[in-house]
């Protein structure tokens, strides 16, 4: 089984529009609504992929519920989430349908109360003995303190269990230290931690901060990745246009896959490039296109890249 952590839950709203113009009125075409937050959004990509997967973190309120209704109706995934008093968040990503382009609004989540926190921890502890990978994702939600995912690091590794973090600022700067065995930032929230905006001099940085290994994503231009075994870069065979919400995490499902199933490097960033690729091909947040995944994954080139001078 593989868990995956999302502490800031949310109800994700996908509205389209034909043209999205400030200090207008407009009317929405059409409008998607599901179950997200970055790890929930992996956990959806991974049981389509086949794997076992079970989701945990904090819901409620009547968002939380739509929430865990929707994720009732997905094959292979097991909902663990913990209940809260406030309500879980919802993001809304708008589409450009003329452009193309998506705006994205983000709420700040539920204040969590501390005996909520004790309860999470409680459980978390008792789901790392039957994993085989933990996913840690997202932003941390009012009431969670920032050195959270340091201590969810060193429980997992604790347990023997590989950890993948994705967060950024404080949060990830602190997660680092800890020894994830794989952290996945942005191109931006690895020059924030590192202070290079060179992404390969950047990754090797993060890899001496405390990351085993490091895989960056350069949106368009797929991914980087700094090893023990080696450094390559991921590329996909084209731009692809769409709606990127959700791409990283479907890169993260990539990764995490090709983790359990010890898959050798390259192969794990063609997965994850193709995934992340398909998923801008998605009508909805969190989705990815199967046909666009299966066409492009053979196509992906990845090649091997010398050290940062």
């Amino acid at each position: 089984m593989i868990l995956t952590v999302t502490l800031n839950t949310a109800l994700d709203l996908t509205y389209r529009v034909r043209s999205l113009r400030p200090h207008a009125s407009h009317r929405v075409s059409e409008v998607i609504e599901r179950p997200g937050g970055k790890g929930v959004n992996v956990a959806r990509v991974l049981a389509a992929l086949g794997h076992e997967v079970t989701v945990t973190g904090f819901a409620g309120g009547g968002t939380g519920r739509a929430i865990r209704e929707r994720l009732a109706g997905v094959p292979g995934l097991t909902d663990a989430l913990v209940p809260v008093a406030g309500a879980t968040r919802r993001t809304i990503a708008v589409v450009d349908e003329l452009s193309g382009d998506t705006t994205q609004l983000n709420e700040p989540g539920p204040q969590i109360a501390p005996t909520e926190w004790g309860a999470f921890l409680d459980h978390y502890e008792e789901l790392l003995a039957g994993a085989s990978a933990v996913a840690l994702c997202g932003s941390l939600p009012p009431g969670v303190p920032v050195g959270t995912y340091a201590n969810l690091v060193r429980a997992a590794r604790s347990a023997g269990v590989p950890v993948l973090l994705d967060t950024s600022g404080e949060p990830l700067r602190r997660g680092v230290a800890a020894r994830p065995d794989l952290v996945k930032p942005n191109a931006d929230e690895l020059a924030e931690l590192t202070g290079s905006h060179e992404p390969l001099r950047a990754t090797q940085d993060a890899r001496r901060r405390g990351a085993h290994a490091v895989v960056a994503s350069l949106g368009a231009d797929g991914l980087l990745a700094a090893t023990p075994q080696g450094r390559w870069r991921a590329t996909p065979p084209a731009r692809v246009r769409g709606n990127p919400t959700g791409a990283g995490d479907s890169a993260v499902a990539g990764l995490l896959s090709g983790l359990v199933e010890r898959l050798p490097w390259p192969e794990r960033l063609a997965r994850a490039v193709a995934l992340s690729a398909a998923t801008v091909r998605s009508p909805a947040a969190g989705e990815f296109d199967p046909a666009v995944y299966e066409e492009l994954r053979g196509r992906v080139a990845v090649t091997g890249v010398a050290s940062a001078a």
